[in-house]
């Protein structure tokens, strides 16, 4: 505690801009869920109030208690020291406009896939026809789920092989109430799934390069490495997606992966593959993908690749 704050400053504003000056001052660093001091400051500030950004812009010049100073002064001090990303602190995020529940055994949710999600993978899928849809390697389940929003008719699947994420995943499909058409499953990649093709794969995968990891800052270092490593060029899982979706999609159905900074790498191994590379109106980048057919007609290759790895 910091009485002389909890004496000098009185706003909702007046905590936000010291948090953020404190912040800008121990060079945090900004990806999950904000991208600069001052947003971050704020939605801890909220957090701690038992608000949220929906509160109107005068508010901010409310006054606070005390109780409620020492509350957000203790959240935002414990950002800077403990370096541990924002949702850790609150244990909760935003996804597709959804909230998750998230703990240190997922990653913290920020995929560009969510844009994809509220346009229903348009013009590749047509809603209504979405019965089945795959998350593999879903973490907190935020895709699926928000899939799951995307698809009201379909099916979806959760696949990850942390117990530990799934669990976190289990607890927002009930949260959400989707336990009769969402289902969190263990699973390695394709082994332990059950039998099944589905409409739509979806993945945000273990992507980070050996390189890459070494270099991360310490905000990442907090999330569990299982859902950030994946070998020296940060295909490890990425193969293996592509080497068994030919095989668990329905015809007409897409297959969709995050694989971010590896993208050079990927189209280096696979040079005759045509990756549809997805913009979004929103920042991000990293993301393929790939048609039924197109697996299918490049199987060979695919299977090359994770043979070689093994």
């Amino acid at each position: 505690m910091q009485p002389e704050l909890i004496a000098e400053l009185v706003s909702i504003r007046d905590y936000v801009r010291w948090g953020a000056s404190r912040f800008s001052e121990a060079g945090l660093f900004f990806g999950h869920g904000t991208d600069n001091a001052l947003d971050e400051a704020l939605a801890l500030a909220l957090h701690a109030l038992h608000l949220d950004h929906s509160l109107p812009a005068d508010y901010l010049d409310a006054r606070l208690t005390s109780t409620e100073r020492a509350a957000v002064v203790d959240l935002l001090v414990q950002r800077y020291t403990t370096r541990k990303p924002a949702a850790y602190l609150t244990g909760r995020a935003r996804f597709a406009g959804l909230d998750f529940k998230v703990t240190e055994d997922t990653l913290v949710p920020r995929s560009p896939i969510a844009e994809l999600i509220e346009h229903g993978f348009e013009p590749w899928l047509d809603a209504d026809q979405v019965g089945s849809v795959l998350d593999m390697c879903t973490g907190s389940g935020c895709i699926g789920i928000a899939c799951a929003y995307a698809f009201p008719d379909a099916r979806v699947d959760l696949s990850d092989i942390s117990s530990a994420a799934l669990a976190v995943a289990q607890d927002n499909i009930a949260a959400h109430h989707l336990e009769d058409r969402v289902e969190a499953i263990r699973a390695d990649v394709w082994d332990g799934l059950p039998a099944g093709q589905y409409d739509l794969i979806v993945s945000n995968p273990p992507y980070v390069d050996a390189e890459d990891m070494t270099e991360l800052p310490v905000e990442y270092q907090h999330e569990p490495a299982l859902g950030l490593a994946a070998g020296d060029d940060g295909l490890d899982v990425v193969s293996r997606i592509l080497a068994g979706a030919a095989d668990r999609l329905n015809p007409g159905g897409i297959l969709v992966v995050e694989v971010g900074r590896s993208a050079g790498h990927l189209m280096d191994r696979y040079p005759g593959v045509p990756f549809l590379w997805l913009e979004f109106e929103h920042g991000g980048g990293g993301v393929f993908l790939l048609t039924a057919d197109q697996l299918d007609e490049h199987g060979e290759a695919f299977a090359a690749a994770v043979a070689e790895d093994e």
